[in-house]
């Protein structure tokens, strides 16, 4: 990275690099502007339908139907406008208060940088606590240990160290040498060099994936707007069997015309989105309750159709407690309940021992993991008809 770990860049080089390889900090979307927000409440095919029906309801001269319905869909779309504009300006008060600094050592000197001014070859010193400001190579470090759950999923602390790694095409999760933006120092004190920033780094690429990705509607949209189109076509035929009625029985082609056009605007349910829109801020209020926060309000009803979440091996997305249920050695199947961590819960066997032989179970257990017991204990307890609950490391 041609910079010397001993006196780190020189503030004239440390300009050169971030003019060439540009600010430290992740791309993403530009938030829409107010205006294309409120424009965004107007999108819905129920929507467009109710402003149809209050124009046609115009024409015919009904102003006061024309009115209720407007009334109807500007409060509608002001009530969604509001909520997400809100939810935007919390997201954007939350990036400001999460805005990261870095410690460098430039021109033989330690000092506080904003993280976005970080540039390739940088020294950075880190202590527990600190959230890694960009991706780097170790050269220092003494009792190193760093959370990378939120680039890997796996739930417990990694340990570091400066050595070089002797293979190729090692998997991100073993690069015992290398440190990742965005994830936390949670023991002892390191050094390293910057190695890429930005979208450069592993959560510039994740990133990158995720600014890619398509916005699709929610369940609740696609069935309001299917529903508006089974409105429109019910609303038309009714309208075409009253006109030709009409006509057949000789009444006046205007008068027959105004009739059709009232029963149309009168079949589309003008409080509809109104009610779906409240009792949606009512579920995001809720949330807002628990500190979460909802970018977009349709999200809420999206949240309550989840029915499977499908988590990895640790249970990042769980409470982290993952519990055996079954268990087979040496020809024995034996049961267990209980949950998580709890203190309550049995092993079964499903053998007529009298009373049950729980060593084949307990006894790899003990052995095998790098348990709170020591195995001197384990292999002297007593066992007939004991629970012996193990509190175990790793995996």
């Amino acid at each position: 990275m041609d910079t010397d770990p001993i006196t780190g860049l020189g503030k004239a080089e440390a300009r050169e690099r971030l003019d060439s390889y540009g600010p430290n900090r992740l791309l993403e979307k530009p938030s829409k502007s107010p205006w294309l927000l409120l424009l965004d409440q107007f999108k819905g095919f129920l929507i467009l339908v109710l402003i149809s029906a209050a124009i046609l309801a115009s024409i015919i001269g009904n102003i006061k139907d024309a009115l209720v319905i407007l009334v109807v869909v500007v409060l509608n779309a002001l009530l969604g406008f509001y909520q997400e504009y809100r939810a935007e300006q919390s997201l954007a008060a939350l990036k400001k208060m999460l805005a990261p600094e870095a410690e460098v050592r430039r021109d033989a000197k330690t000092e506080m940088i904003p993280a976005e001014q970080l540039v390739p070859g940088d020294i950075v010193l880190l202590d527990a606590g600190d959230r890694i400001p960009a991706d780097g190579r170790v050269i220092v470090t003494h009792s190193f240990e760093v959370d990378e759950s939120s680039l890997t999923g796996e739930s417990h602390t990694v340990g570091k160290w400066n050595e070089v790694l002797d293979r190729e095409n090692i998997p991100l999760a073993e690069r015992d040498n290398m440190l990742y933006m965005n994830t936390t120092v949670t023991r002892g004190r390191a050094e390293m060099v910057v190695t890429a920033t930005g979208m450069e780094t592993e959560m510039g690429r994740l990133a990158g994936m995720l600014a890619e990705a398509e916005e699709v509607s929610t369940p609740l949209q696609i069935q309001l707007d299917a529903l508006g189109k089974r409105l429109v076509v019910i609303a038309g035929i009714v309208v075409v069997i009253m006109l030709i009625g009409g006509l057949l029985r000789g009444e006046p082609w205007v008068q027959m015309m105004m009739t059709a056009i009232a029963l149309a605007v009168a079949a589309i349910p003008e409080g509809l989105p109104a009610v779906v829109t409240v009792t949606l801020a009512l579920g995001l209020h809720r949330m807002s309750r628990h500190q979460a926060i909802v970018k977009r309000l349709a999200a809420v009803e999206t949240l309550g159709c989840t029915s499977v979440i499908c988590s990895d091996k640790t249970g990042t997305l769980t409470v982290n407690q993952m519990t055996a249920r079954a268990l087979y050695t040496r020809g024995q199947r034996f049961a267990v309940e209980g949950e998580g961590y709890e203190t309550n819960g049995r092993i079964i066997t499903d053998d007529s021992i009298e009373p049950p032989d729980f060593n084949p179970v307990l006894l790899p257990l003990a052995l095998c993991n790098d348990a709170y017991l020591r195995a001197g204990q384990v292999v002297g307890a007593p066992m007939e008809g004991a629970l012996l609950v193990l509190t175990a490391k790793g995996d």
